[in-house]
């Protein structure tokens, strides 16, 4: 089968790159493991009765990480994905010797190349590739070093971060469909495609795209130069509705139950808002390329509609929007609360506000 990625060089690279976090003595780092474990237990009573959403499914216990292990976990986890789905682009046709070895190790590189960037930057995961039902991550060096910059309580902001990735744990272990679902659509934006081995060589422009960025922020290249069919397009609106959703979701229960459990939330709030839209030109460079950008304004969006739905049916109304994918939003009715409630509850389903 022709190789797209050198993985082993991909995961060499990025750990040979990772940085390796602020220094921690080996007693605060225990410590600091054991007690995002505790407030990994704790903010899922939290969640589970804020949202009133359980899990159906057995999850592994929280991976508590460092940088290099974080960029491990997630190459092993896209192995497990892009393989089979390159074979199936390429017919399992093998190109030449030395095409293959040049360019699935210079793939390997880029790719290591921004793994390794963003393991610095990545606070936690719930890494969905690697396996059913996927995994917890908390990249302690990354936790301690923001706390640490925002002058924030260690306990409070810790529990901040954990009652958002638990969250997203959450959503996928209460809903057994949802991984299958996101998988079956990067899979549908693959069949989508017109020419397997064309859209091969987009991927390897896309991945260097990303490498090149973090070494040149000058550059203009987008990675949605991959997306070229109309087909295309439909999938990604499907995928941005979904992660516009849960991203959301995410930020409407770790607003919702923060105050009630962590005394310096607004605080904390307020500095990381601050952390998010700053950055030097190589960070706002490396945001527009891989969409992070984008992906702030999904955190501001979702909320905002999650928000709209709760107050117009409550989160037990809310919650039916996990009840098949055809209860998904669709892109368009994410700014447009009442327009989901009318196609999912009904016209009369809306309960208004008083005030």
């Amino acid at each position: 089968m022709a190789q797209f990625v050198d993985w082993d060089l991909a995961a060499a690279t990025a750990g040979a790159l990772s940085k390796s976090g602020p220094r921690v003595a080996y007693a605060e780092a225990a410590e600091v493991v054991s007690e995002l474990r505790r407030l990994t237990d704790e903010a899922a009573g939290h969640v589970a009765d804020y949202t009133g959403l359980r899990s159906q499914v057995a999850h592994p216990p929280v991976r508590v990480v460092d940088r290099r292990d974080w960029a491990a976990t997630n190459i092993a986890g896209l192995r497990e994905v892009i393989t089979p789905l390159v074979g199936r682009l390429s017919g399992d046709k093998q190109p030449g010797p030395l095409t293959e070895a040049i360019g699935s190790r210079v793939t390997g590189v880029q790719a290591g190349t921004v793994l390794a960037y963003l393991s610095g930057r990545v606070l936690g995961q719930y890494e969905v590739f690697s396996g059913d039902p996927g995994q917890l991550l908390l990249v302690a060096p990354n936790i301690v070093e923001v706390e640490r910059k925002l002058g924030a309580d260690p306990r409070d902001f810790r529990l901040w971060v954990c009652l958002h990735e638990v969250t997203h744990r959450t959503q996928f272990t209460s809903v057994p469909w949802m991984r299958a679902y996101f998988l079956g659509e990067v899979q549908a934006f693959v069949d989508a495609s017109q020419g397997g081995e064309h859209l091969v060589e987009r991927l390897r422009r896309g991945v260097a795209t990303l490498s090149d960025a973090v070494k040149d922020p000058e550059s203009r290249a987008s990675v949605l130069d991959i997306v070229q069919t109309p087909a295309q397009r439909a999938v990604l609106d499907r995928l941005t509705a979904l992660m516009t959703l849960l991203e959301g979701h995410a930020e409407f229960v770790m607003d919702g139950v923060g105050p009630q459990v962590i005394p310096s939330v607004e605080r904390i709030r307020a500095g990381f808002n601050r952390r998010r839209e700053s950055g030097n030109p190589l960070e706002k460079a490396i945001r527009r390329l891989l969409g992070v950008d984008v992906k702030m304004r999904q955190y501001a969006e979702g909320r905002k509609f999650v928000h709209g739905v709760v107050d117009r049916v409550g989160m037990d109304g809310f919650n039916k929007i996990f009840g098949s994918p055809l209860t998904l939003p669709r892109l368009d009715e994410l700014g447009d609360p009442d327009a989901w409630v009318a196609r999912v509850h009904g016209p009369a389903g809306a309960t208004p506000t008083v005030g």
